[in-house]
C-alpha cells in the first residue's frame, strides 16, 4: 500500500485473527539475548557509589552483630546459668543479657538506616532507567511507532521497569547481608563443633544446583508473563480509548472485546500462578531439610556424647541450634534472591533490548541548525526523491518514484491526486519523519540530513486531518507550541485562527478541559485550536495535511479562513482532497502512482484537460448532484 497507508499498515491494523497468533508467539518467546547483561545492570548503580558503600558497611556491621547473640547464648548457659562451680552467676548473666539487648537495639537502628539507603538507591535507579527508556523511545523514528502497538511500548516502560523494582531496591542489602550472615554463621558453627557443622551443611551443594535450575524455569515464565501483560496493555489501550469505545459501541462489539480481554486475562492469570508456584516445591523441601536439622543435631550430639566426646555441652548444643536456626532464614533469602535475580534478568534483557535500539533517523555529527537569516528560508525542494516505507517489500513499487519539484519561499503549493498516490508521504519527508530512499530533500537550500532535526522541525508547522489534543485545558494545549506564551499571545493566536469567540463562550474559557483527544470539541473547533497552536509556533513552512477533509461544509469554510490567516507570509504546503480549498494556490502538483503527473496553477491545469481537470469536474459534478 502507498501513501499514508504504507506508513501505518504494519502496526496500525487490528486484525482479529492475528491477535491469537501474536499471543501464541508471546507465550513461546524467550528473553532476548543481551551481551554483558550483569555488567550493564551493575553499571546502573555506578552513580550511587557513596550510598552503596555506606550500605555495604552497614550490612557488614549488621551481619557481624547478628552472629554475636548466639555465641552469647552459649556463655549465658555455660557461664551465667550453669557455671562449673555451682549456682547461677547473676552478675555475669546480667552483663551478657545487657550486651545482647544493646546489640539488638544497635542492629535494629542500623537496619532502618540501611533500608532507607537501599530504598533510595533502588527507586532512584529505577526512575533513571524509566526516564532513559522514555528518552530512547522519544528519539525513535516514526516508523518504529507505526509498526509497534502503543500498549506494547507502554508495557515495556511501565510493567517491565516496575517488575525489576524489587531487585533494584533489595538486592544489595539482601545479597550482602545474607551472604555475610551465612558465612559468619558457618564460622560460628565450626567454632562450636565441626562435626555437627558437617551434618548441617552436607546437602547444600545439591540445593544450590536445584535452585539454579528452578531459576531458569522462572526466568522463562517471567518473559512469557511480561509478553502476555503487553498484550493486555495493548488491548486496554486500544479498546478503552475514546476512539476504541466509540468503535465497539458502533458495531455492538462490546461482548467480543470483553471476550478478547478475558482470554488475555486468563492467560495472564495462568502464567502468574505458574510463576508463583515455580520453585515452591523446591523451597518446601529446603524448608523441611533445614527445619529438621536441629532434631538431627540432637541425635548426632547424643551419639557423640555416647561415644565419649567431651566437646558437646548443653550450651554448645543450644548455641549450635540457635546459630543454625539463624542460618535458615538468610539461606532461604539468598536462594530466593537468586531466583528473583534470574527472573529480573529476563526483564532487564527486555528493557535493554529497547535501550539498545538505534534510531534510523539521527543528526549527523556535523549537522547545522537552520538559519533564520537565510534568504532561502521557507524553500522546499525534492531532487529525484524515491521512497519506500521501511516495512515495504524490496521489489514493491516505491511510494514516491523519482520525484522532483521546487517550492519558493512564501509560495502556496498544493499536492493533489488519487488516494494512495503518495501525497502525504511528501509531508512526512519535509520535516524528516522519514528519510528518502534515494535523491535529496532540501530545506532552505540544505539537505535535510545535514540539518539538526530539532532546528528543522522548529521551522515547520503541521496541521493534519486528525488533530491531536491532550486531555488538558485549551490554554495548556496551545502552550504546547510555546510554553512561555502569555495570555495575550494565546488570545492573539486564537483570534487569528477564528476560535477566540468560541473559547470565550465556554464557561471556563481558556481553562476549559477539552477531554481525551479533544472529544469535547467539534471537529472544526479542534482544527482551529490546532491552527492557533501552529501560529504560536510561527514556522517558516506550514504543512496542511488534508486539514479540512473531515469537516462539514460550514466548518470547512470557517477553518479555511483560519488557514488563510495562518498561511499569510509563509510557505504553505497543502495536501488536499477537496480541490475547492486550493484553487488559489500558486502552484499545484498532481501526484499519480508516486510521480508528479502535472504541475501548474488551477487555471493552467483546467485548461490542460488532464487528471486535475477530471478530478475537479468529478468533485464539482458530485456537489451539484447533492445540491
Amino acid at each position: 500500500m502507498h501513501g499514508r497507508g504504507g506508513g501505518s499498515g504494519a502496526g496500525g491494523g487490528r486484525m482479529r485473527g492475528g491477535g491469537d497468533e501474536e499471543a501464541q508467539r508471546a507465550v513461546n518467546a524467550s528473553a532476548p539475548r543481551v551481551p554483558h547483561l550483569f555488567k550493564r545492570v551493575m553499571a546502573l548503580f555506578a552513580p550511587h557509589r557513596a550510598k552503596i558503600t555506606l550500605t555495604v558497611i552497614l550490612v557488614l556491621i549488621g551481619a557481624a552483630l547478628s552472629v554475636i547473640p548466639p555465641l552469647l547464648v552459649e556463655q549465658a548457659f555455660d557461664v551465667g546459668l550453669f557455671p562449673p562451680e555451682g549456682g547461677p552467676d547473676l552478675p555475669a548473666l546480667s552483663r551478657i543479657v545487657a550486651i545482647m539487648i544493646g546489640i539488638f537495639v544497635i542492629a535494629t537502628g542500623l537496619g532502618v538506616w540501611q533500608t532507607w539507603l537501599t530504598a533510595t538507591v533502588g527507586n532512584t535507579v529505577m526512575g533513571e532507567l524509566r526516564v532513559s527508556l522514555f528518552r530512547k523511545l522519544q528519539a525513535m523514528e516514526l516508523s518504529f511507532f507505526t509498526r509497534t502497538k502503543t500498549g506494547v511500548i507502554q508495557s515495556r516502560l511501565q510493567n517491565d521497569v516496575g517488575g525489576v523494582a524489587g531487585a533494584l531496591s533489595n538486592t544489595i542489602s539482601s545479597v550482602l547481608g545474607n551472604t555475610v550472615t551465612v558465612i559468619a554463621a558457618f564460622v560460628a558453627m565450626v567454632l562450636i563443633n565441626w562435626q555437627l557443622t558437617i551434618v548441617a551443611l552436607i546437602l547444600m551443594p545439591i540445593l544450590v544446583i536445584a535452585q539454579r535450575r528452578v531459576g531458569q524455569v522462572r526466568a522463562r515464565i517471567a518473559t512469557k508473563t511480561q509478553e502476555s501483560l503487553s498484550d493486555m496493555t495493548a488491548i486496554t489501550q486500544e479498546t478503552l480509548s475514546v476512539s476504541g469505545v466509540l468503535l465497539s459501541k458502533s458495531f455492538n462489539q462490546q461482548p467480543a472485546e470483553i471476550q478478547r480481554y478475558s482470554g488475555a486475562n486468563e492467560e495472564q492469570v495462568d502464567l502468574q500462578v505458574k510463576q508463583t508456584m515455580s520453585g515452591q516445591w523446591f523451597f518446601a523441601m529446603v524448608n523441611i531439610f533445614l527445619s529438621s536439622i536441629p532434631a538431627i543435631v540432637y541425635l548426632v550430639a547424643g551419639l557423640l556424647v555416647s561415644g565419649g566426646s567431651v566437646d558437646i555441652t548443653a550450651g554448645a548444643i543450644v548455641a549450635f541450634t540457635t546459630v543454625q536456626s539463624r542460618l535458615l532464614f538468610p539461606l532461604m533469602a539468598l536462594m530466593r534472591v537468586g531466583l528473583d535475580l534470574q527472573t529480573s534478568g529476563a526483564l532487564f534483557a527486555r528493557i535493554f533490548e529497547y535501550l539498545d535500539l538505534t534510531p534510523s533517523i539521527a543528526d549527523r555529527p556535523d549537522a547545522v541548525p537552520v538559519s533564520r537569516a537565510n534568504p532561502r528560508l521557507g524553500s522546499v525542494e525534492f531532487e529525484g526523491v524515491t521512497f519506500r516505507y521501511p516495512d515495504a517489500a524490496d521489489d514493491s513499487r516505491p511510494t514516491l518514484d523519482d520525484v522532483s519539484f521546487s517550492i519558493e519561499p512564501g509560495q502556496f503549493a498544493a499536492f493533489v491526486g488519487p488516494s494512495g498516490a503518495g501525497k502525504t508521504t511528501v509531508s512526512y519527508l519535509v520535516p524528516r519523519f522519514y528519510d528518502a530512499t534515494g535523491g535529496r530533500v532540501l530545506f532552505a537550500g540544505t539537505d535535510v540530513r545535514d540539518l539538526q532535526a530539532e532546528s528543522l522541525v522548529s521551522n515547520i508547522g503541521i496541521v493534519s486531518q486528525e488533530t491531536y489534543l491532550f486531555h488538558a485545558t485549551i490554554a495548556e494545549n496551545l502552550r504546547y507550541a510555546k510554553p512561555d506564551a502569555t495570555d495575550a499571545e494565546l488570545e492573539a493566536a486564537a483570534r487569528a485562527a477564528n476560535i477566540h469567540e468560541t473559547i470565550a463562550s465556554f464557561e471556563d474559557g481558556y481553562a476549559t478541559v477539552v477531554g481525551e483527544r479533544g472529544y469535547r470539541l467539534s471537529g472544526g473547533e479542534k482544527q482551529r485550536i490546532a491552527i492557533a497552536r501552529v501560529m504560536l509556533k510561527d514556522p517558516a513552512v506550514l504543512v496542511l495535511d488534508e486539514a479540512t477533509s473531515a469537516l462539514d461544509t460550514i466548518s470547512e469554510r470557517v477553518v479555511q479562513r483560519a488557514l488563510e490567516a495562518a498561511s499569510a507570509g509563509r510557505t504553505t504546503i497543502a495536501i488536499a482532497h477537496r480541490l475547492s480549498t486550493i484553487v488559489k494556490a500558486d502552484v499545484i502538483f498532481v501526484i499519480e502512482a508516486g510521480r508528479v503527473a502535472e504541475k501548474g496553477t488551477h487555471a493552467e491545469l483546467l485548461a490542460r484537460g488532464g487528471t486535475y481537470a477530471r478530478m475537479f469536474e468529478e468533485q464539482l459534478g458530485g456537489r451539484a448532484l447533492v445540491e
